[in-house]
C-alpha cells in the first residue's frame, strides 16, 4: 500500500505554488467574473497537470509502458502539430463581430493601427531583456490584447514560453477594467476626457458591401502579410457566415456553441503548459511586466495619436477614443464610455468607442502577421 503515498512524496514546493496559481485564476474567473470561460479551465487544468505523476500527462508506468495523457494529447494535437484550436476559434469571433460602425466611419481605421504601437516597443524591450527574437515577438503579440492570436503567434514561432505568455495576455485582458482607465488618466488631462462627441445613431450598411467587406480584407491583408492568412482568414470566413443572410444557424452554432466548446478546450489545453518546472521561472516575472507594458503602451498610443490628429481636426475627437483601438473587444470600447459618464454624465459616445474597438480586431490580426512575416523573413 505504500505506493498510495507516491503522490505525496513527490510533491514540490514548485507544484504547491502552481495549484496556488489555478485557484487564483479560477477565483478571478469567479468572484470577479474576469473572463471566467478561460481563466477557469485554464485555472483547473493548471491543477491537474501539476499533480505529482499525473494521469493528464504522458506516463511511464511500470509493467503498462507508456502512457498517453488527454491534456498532452489535445495540446500536441489541438496546438501543438496545427494551431487547429485557436483557428477554430476565430471562426466563432469573426461570426459575432458586426463591422457595421467601422464601415459607417471609416477613419477609426486608423485608431486600431495606433493602438497596437506597444507590440513593436515590447518586441524591441523584450530583445533588450535578454530574450531571443522568436520569443520576443511572441512576447511582444501581448499586445495584441487577442488571446487567440497570442497563442497562434506563440505557438507558430515555438516559443518557449507559451504558458506565461497565455497566461499573462489573458490576465491582462481581463483586467482591462482596471488597466485602461490608469494609463488614458496618466496620458490626459481631465478636459481632454471631458471633450463632447456628437451622438450618431448606427448607419444601414448595404448587405453587398458587408459580404464583400472579409473578402476583400482578407486579400488584401494576405498580399500584404502572407503568414496572417490563416489569422485573419478564419476570421473573415465567421463574418461572411454572419453577414451573407443564408447561414443563420450556422453563424449561430460559430457564435455559441463552436466558440463555447473550443474555448472550453483551449482553456484545459493551455494549461499543458503550466507545469511548474517550466512556469516558475525569473522570465516569467519578465513575461508579466513586459505584457503590462504592451497593455499599458498599446493605450497611451491610441490616445497619444487622437491628440496628434486633433492638433488638425477642427471638431475634435475625444483621445480616450483612440484607447478602444486594442483588441478587447467589446469590452475596452464599454469601460472607455463608462469612465466618460463618470466625467461629465451627458457625454455619451459608445458608437465612436465601438467603430475604433472593431478597427482593433483587424489591426491585431494585421500586426501579429506582419509579426510572423518579419520574423520568418529575417530567420
Amino acid at each position: 500500500m505504500e505506493f498510495l503515498l507516491d503522490g505525496f512524496l513527490a510533491l514540490s514546493w514548485k507544484q504547491i505554488v502552481m495549484f496556488c496559481v489555478g485557484v487564483a485564476l479560477i477565483y478571478l474567473g469567479v468572484a470577479k467574473e474576469y473572463e471566467p470561460a478561460l481563466l477557469m479551465p485554464i485555472g483547473f487544468g493548471a491543477i491537474l497537470v501539476n499533480l505529482p505523476l499525473s494521469g493528464v500527462l504522458n506516463q511511464i508506468m511500470p509493467g503498462v509502458g507508456e502512457t498517453h495523457g488527454v491534456i498532452q494529447w489535445l495540446f500536441e494535437k489541438g496546438i501543438g502539430a496545427s494551431e487547429v484550436m485557436p483557428l477554430l476559434l476565430f471562426i466563432g469571433i469573426g461570426a459575432m463581430i458586426d463591422f457595421s460602425p467601422l464601415l459607417s466611419r471609416p477613419v477609426y481605421f486608423l485608431f486600431g493601427a495606433a493602438a497596437h504601437f506597444g507590440i513593436f516597443a515590447t518586441i524591441t524591450l523584450s530583445c533588450l531583456l535578454g530574450f531571443d527574437l522568436k520569443d520576443a515577438a511572441a512576447i511582444g503579440i501581448i499586445g495584441a490584447a487577442d488571446g487567440p492570436t497570442t497563442i497562434l503567434v506563440s505557438q507558430v514561432l515555438h516559443s518557449s514560453y507559451l504558458g506565461a505568455i497565455t497566461v499573462t495576455a489573458y490576465s491582462y485582458m481581463s483586467l482591462v477594467p482596471i488597466i485602461q482607465p490608469f494609463a488614458i488618466k496618466l496620458a490626459t488631462t481631465k478636459k481632454e476626457r471631458m471633450i463632447k462627441m456628437d451622438i450618431v445613431a448606427s448607419k444601414e450598411i448595404p448587405r453587398l458591401l458587408k459580404i464583400i467587406f472579409p473578402i476583400v480584407v482578407t486579400v488584401i491583408v494576405g498580399f500584404i502579410s502572407p503568414a496572417a492568412v490563416s489569422l485573419i482568414g478564419f476570421l473573415m470566413f465567421g463574418n461572411l457566415i454572419r453577414e451573407c443572410g443564408v447561414l443563420d444557424s450556422l453563424s449561430e452554432t460559430a457564435q455559441k456553441q463552436l466558440s463555447n466548446l473550443i474555448t472550453l478546450l483551449l482553456g484545459i489545453t493551455i494549461a499543458f503548459t503550466l507545469q511548474a518546472d517550466e512556469f516558475l521561472t525569473f522570465d516569467t516575472i519578465k513575461i508579466l511586466a513586459l505584457g503590462l507594458f504592451a497593455f499599458i503602451l498599446d493605450t497611451v498610443g491610441g490616445v497619444y495619436f487622437t491628440k496628434f490628429l486633433n492638433l488638425f481636426l477642427k471638431k475634435k475627437i475625444n483621445p480616450m477614443v483612440g484607447a478602444a483601438g486594442i483588441s478587447a473587444f467589446p469590452m475596452s470600447a464599454r469601460v472607455i464610455q463608462k469612465l466618460a459618464l463618470k466625467e461629465d454624465p451627458s457625454n455619451i459616445f459608445l458608437m465612436h468607442a465601438v467603430s475604433a474597438n472593431v478597427s482593433g480586431q483587424i489591426a491585431s490580426v494585421a500586426a501579429s502577421g506582419l509579426v510572423l512575416s518579419l520574423i520568418v523573413n529575417y530567420l
